[in-house]
């Protein structure tokens, strides 16, 4: 594995297995100046979305970084006020208009609304048809989300983004998508930062000469999630991505794995309620 490595999903599309995150960057220059950093050193995804309201920052740094635009693999999100099947086909126009772009990547249904998800997932699936997608997939999915739309869906959701780290490490579900030809994306891979002042983490990482940080996303890696760590600090961006030159033995995975709680840093999927 390297820092371009990739995970060849159900339709045969590459996704890069490492990618920045820029949830919650808000300052124009700052987030160009991430983006372009991380593109510099190797980053070849971006994962945005609408509710982060920098879309059209994320095309712009794309635009500029030299870097050929099919060479980079982009993720933006419906918002859950937009759902529903005509909503969405607006919202998706929206985005595309903002990131500058003549398709995305993969588009995802953010949260599972209810009453709105099935509808917008089948919205994702004509994007998909019409060619103006690449991947079609959701976000924060559980298996009872999923089994509604395989139900009734003629492409299954190829990718669903969940929180996942050592203090929530989803294994049902994970088995779930596994078995469904579902690949998983972390968002939080670091659980917010919460799960670095672990001692079980901070004694694997000074065995190995690494970072809390470094070892958790090699931990993702090698659990076959694909992570999107967010930062705005250069040797941040650079630290993150510095987890190819090593490997976490069997023992170690085994005390990572123990290490789960169940505990949520972000909102339950089936029970979720945002203010804005």
């Amino acid at each position: 594995m390297h820092l371009q490595s990739t995970k060849r999903l159900a339709n045969d599309v590459e996704m890069p297995l490492f990618g920045l995150g820029v949830y919650k960057m808000t300052d124009r220059d700052e987030t160009i100046a991430a983006i372009t950093k991380a593109l510099q050193i190797g980053y070849r995804a971006v994962d945005t979305a609408a509710l982060y309201y920098n879309e059209a920052e994320v095309g712009e740094a794309i635009r500029h970084s030299g870097v050929p635009r099919e060479e980079i693999f982009v993720t933006t999100k419906v918002w859950n006020s937009d759902q529903g099947y005509d909503n969405t086909l607006r919202a998706f126009e929206t985005s595309l208009k903002k990131l500058n772009m003549d398709y995305i990547d993969l588009y995802l249904t953010h949260w599972p609304v209810v009453e709105k998800f099935v509808d917008t997932y089948r919205a994702i699936e004509r994007l998909y048809n019409e060619k103006l997608i690449r991947v079609p997939g959701v976000s924060n999915h559980h298996q009872h989300h999923l089994e509604q739309l395989l139900a009734k869906a003629n492409i299954a959701p190829i990718v669903n983004q969940i929180e996942v780290h050592p203090y929530l490490s989803q294994q049902d579900l994970r088995a779930f998508c596994a078995q469904q030809d579902i690949a998983v994306t972390a968002w939080s891979p670091l659980g917010r930062g919460g799960v670095l002042v672990d001692e079980t983490i901070q004694s694997i990482a000074a065995a190995h000469g690494k970072s809390p940080a470094q070892i958790v996303l090699r931990w993702h890696l090698q659990n076959d999630i694909i992570v999107i760590p967010k930062s705005v600090t250069p040797h941040r961006i650079e630290e993150n991505a510095q987890i190819f030159d090593f490997e976490l033995a069997e023992q170690d995975m085994h005390k990572l794995d123990a290490l789960n709680q169940n505990k949520r840093f972000g909102q339950d999927p089936d029970n979720f309620k945002f203010d804005f």
